[in-house]
């Protein structure tokens, strides 16, 4: 057991969990607004660090990686949804890192199986951002400003006249955001890993 703890924790893996959870907040920070969509659906590339983490050291790694980086954005930034948003990102990472590393670890850890990995992993992740929205985050926000749901939803995607109740919500926000900013940072996270898993202090480091 001691043998498997020192595999998981070790100088050179301490080191680049704490440097990606440090670059994984600041991304988050950095936002990218896309329009016809709501304001609190911005574009960032904070889960690029985590996918890195999870696929060079495993799920521990990747975890601590997106805990720190939301507690660094409320450290530094603060929290703009009454801390709502901040909750379904911390719930988010039980259908993000453990369903992708169940299958990348179970295909064998190759090219082929980090691929297959991201495309199960995306409508995984979008059909609970639906859930999410539906049922935790648009109620929260709902009850926090003493209004009806709808009227929420109106409020909030205000520059999308096509959006008028739950039902539109889901379909012309939730789900196109989630599907472009999922599919953006496993690309640009995948083709990041590969360049890494070539230099050979990372192959002799920190892969197991």
């Amino acid at each position: 057991m001691n043998e498997k703890k020192k595999k998981i924790w070790t100088t050179q893996t301490l080191i680049v969990t704490a440097m990606l959870a440090a670059l994984a907040g600041v991304l988050m920070s950095l936002e990218i607004p896309l329009p016809m969509m709501p304001p609190f659906y911005k574009l960032d590339f904070s889960d690029v660090p985590s996918l890195i983490a999870l696929f060079l050291m495993g799920p521990v790694q990747a975890v601590c990686v997106e805990v720190m980086k939301v507690l660094i954005k409320l450290v530094t930034i603060g929290t703009s949804s009454a801390f709502v948003g901040d909750l379904a990102n911390l719930i988010a990472i039980v259908m993000y890192i453990f369903p992708l590393w169940f299958i990348f670890k179970k295909l064998g850890k190759t090219t082929s199986a980090g691929i297959i990995a991201m495309c199960v992993s995306v409508p995984l992740r979008v059909a609970f951002a639906c859930f999410c929205n539906a049922c935790i985050t648009l109620p929260l926000y709902a009850k926090a400003m003493e209004m009806p749901l709808d009227g929420v939803i109106k409020i909030v995607a205000a520059v999308n006249p096509s959006i008028h109740n739950l039902t539109t919500f889901i379909v012309l926000a939730t789900i196109p955001f989630n599907i472009l900013k999922i599919g953006v940072n496993y690309l640009v996270g995948y083709l990041l890993y590969n360049r890494l898993t070539k230099i050979s202090f990372v192959k002799q480091g920190i892969m197991s």
